[in-house]
């Protein structure tokens, strides 16, 4: 089954948002000409609790995108973005969200991010979604969303090692940091996945 993976395309990741991707409202668009294409569609969302331990504010002393180790595992700061409940943490108006059959959360525990849709960054708990989508017998996954170099690479990377096979959509996601994304694109092909233009789907 072809399935679309919309990863986190939410109002804080907009231009004007809390943790915005620069021009990452141009694949909206994108995401809504092509979602006639697949059989099944399912959509990530960050979605914080305000004391979340990724959030710069709830380190006095330390600074937005700084590294700090969190439990063991590296982390970068972020500003306050995709909380429980607000505005910026829902969808972008204009996505066109009917053919979404489910949706996964994440990154609900404040003590570990979860960048992937599938494993928060320890690998530790499960969103559900792989076990979804084996279910629906889903087997070639396509990814779109925000950011292309975080978010959507993480899940990308975990579809593979779920024995997914794994597509970006390369216009219809765009990176946090676009001079660093030809290295992303190269791991993405070295571990497996492929890239794709919405106009060769």
């Amino acid at each position: 089954m072809k399935t679309l993976i919309i990863v986190d395309a939410q109002i804080d990741f907009m231009p004007g948002g809390a943790l915005e991707v620069k021009d990452g409202d141009r694949i909206i668009p994108v995401i809504n000409q092509i979602l006639p294409k697949f059989e099944l569609v399912i959509a990530t969302q960050d979605w914080h609790p305000k004391e979340h331990k990724s959030f710069a504010v709830n380190h006095p002393g330390k600074n937005e995108f700084e590294v700090i180790d969190l439990n063991g595992l590296e982390q970068k700061l972020w500003p306050v973005h995709c909380v429980q409940g607000t505005k910026g943490a829902d969808f972008h108006p204009n996505l066109e969200t009917k053919p979404i059959e489910a949706i996964f959360r994440k990154g609900m525990d404040p003590e570990i991010d979860s960048y992937s849709g599938f494993f928060d960054n320890g690998h530790k708990k499960i969103t559900g979604l792989g076990g979804y989508l084996k279910e629906r017998g889903a087997v070639e996954l396509y990814f779109c969303g925000l950011a292309a170099d975080i978010c959507v690479y993480f899940s990308l990377l975990d579809a593979l090692k779920a024995g997914f096979k794994a597509t970006l959509i390369e216009d219809a996601a765009v990176p946090l940091l676009p001079e660093e994304f030809d290295k992303i694109r190269e791991d993405i092909i070295r571990n497996g996945g492929r890239i794709t233009h919405s106009k060769e789907l």
